[in-house]
């Protein structure tokens, strides 16, 4: 049962990322449009996108893992709650890449992502309740959307 839990949680964990290829030239090639615009001069090249988001992607699938498998030893409502958020989590990491790239909307996009922050601290914080250590694995994402946020919060200002 463990095993399909953790498949199922790196399936949910990856599943942004592996809607994000379909619009994200980082990943997918080059964009003509992303390729004018100007850029912070702390902007990492594209493969290191490719290689943290991978990074960050299976530390959040093991951080759900680790929430599932508390399942009958924590309350249903922290559970709930914790399943909630990350689901809201998944649809705004979703959501980025297809306005950002696909609407190529950097400004709503800027405030996607200020709203896939404040969800993800929630998150941070229901996994808390439940596992200790699924909240320190969600810490690096936090971190990483921030960076991300002065990265399109620079397009937004430079374009």
């Amino acid at each position: 049962m463990a095993f399909f839990r953790f498949i199922f949680a790196m399936f949910l964990s990856f599943l942004p990322g592996a809607l994000g290829i379909l619009v994200t030239p980082i990943i997918s090639g080059t964009n003509r449009w992303y390729d004018t615009l100007e850029n912070s001069l702390w902007t990492p090249p594209g493969w290191v996108f490719s290689v943290v988001w991978t990074i960050l992607y299976f530390l959040i699938g093991v951080a759900l893992f680790l929430v599932m498998q508390k399942q009958g030893r924590v309350s249903q409502i922290k559970l709930n709650n914790a399943y909630i958020l990350f689901a809201v989590n998944i649809v705004l990491n979703t959501l980025w890449s297809f306005v950002f790239f696909g609407t190529q909307s950097p400004f709503i996009a800027l405030l996607v992502l200020m709203s896939l922050i404040i969800i993800a601290v929630f998150m941070a914080r229901a996994f808390f309740q439940v596992s200790v250590s699924a909240f320190w694995l969600i810490v690096p994402y936090i971190l990483w959307l921030m960076f991300a946020l002065y990265l399109n919060g620079i397009i937004v200002y430079l374009n």
